[in-house]
Parts: C-alpha cells; sequence; structure tokens
C-alpha cells in the first residue's frame, strides 16, 4: 500500500473503527502517530515489532476516538510532541467538546505542545508536512500532506472517507464548509493523491472526485 520512501502502517481501533496510521520514511527508526484512538496498545506494539522511536504525535481533530490513545504515547515517548490545529486545540481538554462525555467515556487531555495554522509546514521524523484547514465536521479540524517523490499523501481525519464524508450532526458541524474545504483543498491536489482516512479504507483524490455522491468536482 505504501509508496516506497514511505512506510505506513494502519491499525484501526474500536469500538469506532477508528484509523491511527505509523508513518515514517524508508530505513528511518523515527517515525510519527496520526490520530492514536482508543487501543493504544496495538500502536505501542507494531512501534516495538519495528523498532520505531515515536517522534511526533499529529491529531487532525480532537474527537475522542482520535486522540484517547495519546497519553499512552506520551506514557512511553514523553518527548514526543503532540500538534494539533490551533483552533481544535481546546477541545483536548474539555470531555463535552471533544465528544468523549456524551459517549460515556469522558477523556480530558493537557494542551498540546504545537499549534498548527493552515498553510503552515512542519519537519518531524525528517518528513515534511503541510497543514490544511478543513472544518465542517469539526471546527478546528486539520489535514497532513506528506508530498513525496511517488506521489502525495493526505492523513485526512474525518473530512473525506471512501465514497463519503464526515458527519457534520455534530455541535458546530457545517456541511457547507466541509464541501467547500474538500473542494479548494483536496480536490485540487493531483487525482493520484492518496487520502488515508479516520475511517475505513484509503482512496484517492482523483476517484471521489468522479463518484463521491457527497461531494463532487464542480
Amino acid at each position: 500500500m505504501s509508496p516506497l520512501s514511505l512506510q505506513i502502517e494502519t491499525i484501526e481501533s474500536q469500538p469506532f473503527g477508528e484509523n491511527s496510521y505509523l508513518a515514517y520514511l524508508a530505513g528511518s527508526k523515527e517515525c510519527v502517530v496520526v490520530d492514536p484512538g482508543m487501543e493504544p496498545d496495538l500502536i505501542l506494539e507494531q512501534l516495538d515489532a519495528n523498532a520505531l522511536n515515536l517522534a511526533g504525535i499529529l491529531i487532525t481533530h480532537a474527537h475522542g476516538d482520535h486522540i484517547a490513545g495519546i497519553p499512552s504515547m506520551k506514557a512511553r515517548f514523553p518527548a514526543a510532541p503532540v500538534y494539533i490545529g490551533r483552533e481544535e486545540a481546546p477541545k483536548l481538554g474539555d470531555p463535552w467538546a471533544n465528544l468523549s462525555a456524551p459517549f460515556g467515556m469522558p477523556i480530558t487531555l493537557p494542551p498540546a505542545d504545537v499549534l498548527l495554522d493552515d498553510g503552515e509546514t512542519f519537519e518531524v521524523a525528517g518528513m515534511t508536512f503541510e497543514v490544511a484547514t478543513i472544518p465542517g465536521h469539526s471546527s478546528g479540524h486539520i489535514v497532513f500532506i506528506w508530498r513525496g517523490p511517488e506521489r502525495a499523501i493526505v492523513f485526512g481525519g474525518d473530512v473525506l472517507f471512501n465514497g463519503s464524508i464526515g458527519r457534520t450532526d455534530f455541535p458546530g458541524g457545517s456541511f457547507e464548509a466541509l464541501a467547500k474545504g474538500i473542494r479548494e483543498k483536496l480536490y485540487t491536489l493531483p487525482d493520484d493523491t492518496l487520502i488515508l482516512s479516520g475511517h475505513g479504507p484509503e482512496t484517492t483524490v482523483g476517484q471521489e472526485k468522479r463518484t463521491n455522491p457527497y461531494v463532487r468536482a464542480k
């Protein structure tokens, strides 16, 4: 599944079928984890199996199923900073805002280490990521774009799925904002760009532009 230069491990966490991702450059032992979910031991097992050091924890949005594993990651790798969008960051410490309390699993976390803004780039574990803010599912949702020599890869959280999109019926949700962000910030990427979503199988920009029933390219 992964291009040769970027190695990616997908770990699905229950009970919400949330996808966490480990990403690292071929030959490197420094990695990032994107959206550590509710079964962090599975992520730690993959880190150990590949003898990887966690250099950063990347959060697309602060809903409970995407942040529950942060304490376990920090316990094992205390130096690994948590990266999150600036507008999304306050939800980490509010179990109602991060939707964990309404599901009966309240999560209250310390502040993030690094706050990111739309259009920013940053480097971690030898990888350079671009930040794009796409609200609509969550008010401060961001995606991480890695532009590799083979193709671009988007760690997209709950924005765009294979044949679907993120829910917009949560507090602060907006279908109009989500559709606008998808069209302006994802559908403008090359068609072969790989989308790694927070739930379900991978897809590509081109496939969703042609077939997504909710947001078609104009």
